[in-house]
């Protein structure tokens, strides 16, 4: 089975502001696999971040490649870039992003009214989402109404709603108090397995990181095997 997403020698330098370079990835080699999760984790300022942000095509590496799915992001335009963003990855981090203005279902169905999705099928599909994770009574409501728990788990339904092939998240439940945070890492983790999303996930939390098939360690720009004990609670 090939991987569904690959990343090759990566390297990422950054100019700091007395000018001089900095090198932050220095050669990060990893396969993700349909239907696995990976736990990132490292002190802070290891460059998970800038990993994952350089996975989802959202900043360019300085040095190696990114293949998703057989497509390398080298032969993308800034345009097609875009659409695999938003049509083959999910996002989620650690602040929720949700459009104040907007109830949690137009949030939902964001994703799919920019992909063209008619409006029927958006509205119906985001519905769905929302029910599985616990939000089906809470549609109508705005950001604002929601508590912060039902606000991560929005953007969870957010970032699934497209059935994307790869699910990237950012210390997803670095904002939430103990027990939505528990909450929050059993469902996403078991969504991502039943829509057989390939899951990469950023984190400081041990309990988190012990529910990923392979937990990797980011020191000196590279990835190691690492154990969820290397996550810091």
């Amino acid at each position: 089975m090939s991987a569904i997403l690959q990343a090759r020698n990566l390297r990422k330098v950054f100019r700091g502001g007395d000018q001089n370079l900095i090198e932050v990835l220095t050669g990060v080699d990893l396969e993700v696999y349909r239907g696995e999760m990976v736990a990132i984790v490292g002190a802070s300022g290891a460059g998970k971040s800038t990993l994952l942000h350089l996975l989802g095509a959202l900043d360019r590496p300085t040095g190696g490649e990114i293949v998703l799915n057989g497509m390398s992001y080298d032969r993308l335009s800034e345009a097609e870039a875009d659409a695999t963003r938003n049509r083959e990855i999910g996002f989620v981090f650690q602040f929720h992003h949700l459009l104040r203005e907007f109830t949690a279902l137009e949030n939902v169905m964001m994703p799919l009214r920019i992909a063209a999705v008619p409006t029927a099928e958006a509205r119906s599909r985001a519905e769905e989402a929302l029910a599985q994770v616990g939000l089906a009574g809470r549609m109508s409501h705005r950001p604002g109404q929601l508590s912060g728990g039902e606000q991560q788990r929005c953007a969870v339904a957010r970032a699934l709603v497209h059935d994307p092939k790869v699910l990237l998240a950012d210390e997803p439940s670095g904002n939430l108090d103990f027990t939505n945070r528990a909450r929050l890492h059993d469902l996403l983790t078991g969504l991502a397995r039943s829509f057989e999303t390939a899951l990469v996930v950023a984190t400081h939390n041990r309990h988190l990181a012990e529910l990923a098939d392979r937990v990797l360690l980011l020191e000196n720009g590279r990835l190691h095997p690492a154990t969820a004990a290397q996550a810091m609670s």
